[in-house]
């Protein structure tokens, strides 16, 4: 097996394992379940794509496709700072959502199950002002 041979494979393996990696990721991404999976998913395809641009640049020869994944490196490092910031500021994530979401739907359905007891189920305590 001759060296050019062996480069060839190797690229094309390089590919095919971040080509499968990329599709993982996206089905975290759309999988979720929280927002930062989201996130990490999309910090992920970022070092997925330098990857790619990695392989891409030592195929070809070009050297400039080091200095376009540097440059993509910071973006996605200054798109991760920015969502987190974010993710923190906004305070609840959406499990603590869903939690509240739960609780107040016991709760209604106690009330909803104190009132009919009590025989206040029949009236709705609305006043028209007609």
């Amino acid at each position: 097996m001759s060296v050019a041979a062996i480069f060839d494979s190797a690229v094309t393996l390089a590919l095919g394992i971040l080509s499968l990696s990329f599709l993982v990721t996206i089905y975290r991404i759309v999988k979720g379940p929280t927002l930062p999976d989201r996130i990490l998913g999309l910090d992920m395809l970022v070092a997925i794509a330098i990857g790619f641009i990695a392989v891409i640049g030592i195929k070809t020869g070009y050297t400039l496709y080091v200095d376009v994944a540097i440059a993509l490196g910071l973006v996605g490092f200054l798109a991760t700072v920015a969502f987190a910031r974010f993710v923190l500021s906004r305070g609840k994530t959406e499990d603590d959502i869903i939690t509240e979401a739960r609780e107040a739907a016991a709760a209604a359905r106690r009330e909803a199950k104190a009132a009919s007891r009590s025989g206040a189920g029949t009236t709705t305590g609305r006043q028209d002002n007609d």
